[in-house]
């Protein structure tokens, strides 16, 4: 990975502004138990390819909270006893050349300390995935759980985002979020920018393409998008 330098990420401005539209609030529980040791499912195949560039996922909280509000699983994010979410880290992703991505890099798997885990559960509220991503993912990217959740929070939080209340209102096709985000982050066009909905059209997903220097980038061939005037809706949550 980088050095330091390259955490200034996407060109854009890293100060907390009105449009950011991730955590609203975040209220961390007093003790974190330890996770039971990593375990890998059948699946779970080691990858090694040359890193080409990356992705980073922003998962939309409201659509993937609706009807898990009373998961204990999912308790951080969802039962609103710890806060309320806009736009979380689902991962910063190592990508290749082709649709073939390096995963699961270190063997055997190690765990994410929870001291870690407690500085990024406001960005990624869940103790499961950040394991998971440091496992399938970061431990591609460098040795150093720690290091790897840095680049991640610090580029997720450099993002600027539309106001999803707003435009939940009125209708929205694909390429109109596209074209709004673009034009709130200098730097980044709109051909960097996938988008993820459910089968109902729901929008699940932001990611951003990001080149080697973590910069925006349009994204490969083989990330295959809907057409832009494909409708899209944001669920605001209960």
């Amino acid at each position: 990975m980088r050095g330091a330098a390259a955490l200034i990420v996407l060109g854009i401005a890293v100060a907390p502004a009105p449009l950011l539209a991730q955590a609203y609030q975040c209220r961390l529980p007093e003790r974190l138990s330890p996770l039971p040791a990593p375990q890998r499912g059948r699946d779970a195949v080691r990858r090694i390819v040359p890193v080409a560039g990356y992705t980073l996922a922003l998962s939309w909280s409201p659509e993937f909270c609706r009807g898990r509000e009373d998961d204990t699983g999912q308790a951080l994010q969802c039962s609103r006893r710890f806060g309320e979410f806009g736009f979380v880290l689902h991962g910063l992703w190592p990508e290749g050349k082709t649709a073939a991505y390096p995963q699961y890099c270190a063997t055997p798997p190690s765990p994410v300390p929870l001291s870690v885990v407690r500085q990024n559960l406001c960005a990624m509220p869940s103790q499961r995935l950040i394991q998971h991503q440091w496992d399938k993912h970061g431990s591609c990217m460098v040795r150093d759980p720690a290091r790897y959740f840095q680049t991640a929070t610090r580029l997720y939080r450099s993002v600027r985002l539309p106001d999803m209340e707003r435009l939940s209102r009125r209708p929205l096709t694909q390429g109109m979020l596209k074209r709004a985000i673009a034009k709130l982050n200098p730097g980044m066009p709109a051909t960097a920018i996938a988008l993820k909905a459910n089968t109902r059209g729901w929008l699940q997903e932001v990611r951003l393409c990001l080149g080697l220097d973590f910069r925006p980038r349009a994204c490969p061939a083989h990330v295959r998008q809907p057409r832009g005037d494909t409708m899209l809706k944001i669920w605001r949550g209960l």
